[in-house]
């Protein structure tokens, strides 16, 4: 008796997805729950376990080939079955001593990339969890031990006549081109960004915000806060995430969205937060987080980005969104025009807190000033909205005090 191993039943917003990579080859040995092969789909990574102890026989479908929802991909005989009998004590105790850590489908292609067995690596992660910065961590150790000595430069030989320079065979085979196909990700985000720049009137309004309240309550508060909310800290993106709230609610028209010739006007905030994954950019979305307080919104996000490293997010937390922020700043950005994610009209963008001598009652001042930007589509929103709903952001985080308030 063999089993069948079957693609997961995907959403009606994914109608198929591409095999990464089989975990275990034809004829190998898995284990109950063990993963056996990524697929790849428009949003995510979905991972398919064995749903027994047994041998994998066969498999239908390879790395690189497209499957759709429930489509036969392998068959695992079980053990039962295929040894006639249960396994001894000792043997099962084998395998269990020689199973690789655990590890995301992201963090092991990461291991696949530079070779490094999964058992070769401490997860310092949840459970023994390998992580993505334990892999970088062995991949610079390894680095600094096979690192040669400097050797001494070989003499350079005569340029031949008529050849130019820098055009010697040395410097040809030096210059090395790889060509790898797109991930499904990467190209249904290009294909997503294309759409947004041909089909909406994107417009971008920019406005700045001294940093120094929310910087000064985060100091005063971080201790605390921590210890009541059980070790989460406090950052920024919980106070823009509460001030894009109540600007939302000023102006509604910012909150909706389009569709065809009709508008559709939200009676709830659903705040997408981008994140970068190593397959590419995310948004993961903060359902109903007008409901959530500041602990919950940094606990939120945080999860959302060790899924994404993982490849762990799941379809429902990428679906939907009212309005999306997203801080180039972490990455050093001082200004940039973020692209609308529709069917949303507009998009927040935050950058990099940088000190900057400002004109404060006649007086000049060093502050930590950040730059907003604010892409909205023209269609629906017009130029003195997205002004007053920056400003209102910006008159939010300059007096945080007025988010606990709500005024």
């Amino acid at each position: 008796m063999t089993i069948e191993l079957k693609a997961p039943t995907l959403p009606e917003s994914v109608p198929d997805g591409t095999i990464a990579v089989w975990r275990r080859k034809a004829g190998e040995s898995v284990q109950r729950d063990e993963a056996l092969v990524d697929i790849e789909t428009d949003k995510v990574v979905i991972e398919v376990v064995a749903p027994a102890d047994g041998v994998l026989k066969e498999i239908y479908k390879q790395a690189g080939e497209t499957i759709t929802s429930n489509e036969a991909i392998g068959r695992l005989e079980p053990r039962a079955a295929s040894d006639g009998s249960q396994a001894p004590d000792s043997e099962s105790e084998a395998s269990e001593t020689v199973a690789p850590p655990a590890a995301g489908p992201a963090v092991r292609r990461l291991l696949e990339e530079h070779g490094i067995a999964a058992e070769e690596i401490s997860g310092s992660g949840k459970g023994g969890r390998i992580t993505r910065q334990d892999v970088l961590d062995k991949i610079a150790a390894d680095q600094t031990e096979a690192k040669p000595p400097p050797a001494e430069p070989a003499p350079v030989a005569p340029r031949p006549a008529g050849q130019p320079a820098g055009g010697n065979l040395q410097s040809m085979e030096n210059r090395k081109e790889e060509r790898v196909p797109m991930s499904r990700l990467r190209a249904r985000v290009a294909q997503r960004l294309l759409e947004a720049t041909t089909t909406t009137a994107m417009l971008t309004t920019f406005n700045e915000v001294n940093m120094q309240p929310v910087m000064t309550l985060r100091k005063r508060h971080q201790q605390r806060f921590q210890e009541t909310h059980d070790g989460v800290r406090l950052g920024y993106m919980s106070f823009f995430v509460r001030a894009s709230i109540e600007a939302l609610k000023r102006f509604p028209a910012v909150n909706a969205s389009i569709d065809g010739n009709d508008i559709v006007y939200h009676g709830y905030q659903d705040i997408g937060v981008a994140v970068s994954s190593p397959r590419g950019l995310v948004v993961p979305v903060l359902r109903d987080a007008d409901n959530m307080g500041f602990a919950r919104i940094e606990k939120e996000i945080l999860e959302f980005g060790e899924k994404a490293r993982d490849g762990k997010l799941a379809i429902e937390e990428l679906a939907g969104g009212t309005f999306t922020i997203s801080n180039g700043g972490i990455f050093g950005s001082l200004l940039s025009t973020p692209i609308l994610n529709p069917p949303q009209t507009a998009i927040l963008g935050m950058h990099k807190i940088q000190e900057r001598p400002m004109a404060v009652d006649g007086e000049v001042k060093i502050l930590p000033m950040m730059y907003l930007a604010l892409s909205y589509d023209h269609r629906l929103i017009d130029g003195k909205e997205a002004v007053q709903f920056l400003l209102a952001i910006k008159e939010l985080i300059e007096d945080p005090v007025r988010l606990v308030l709500e005024i």
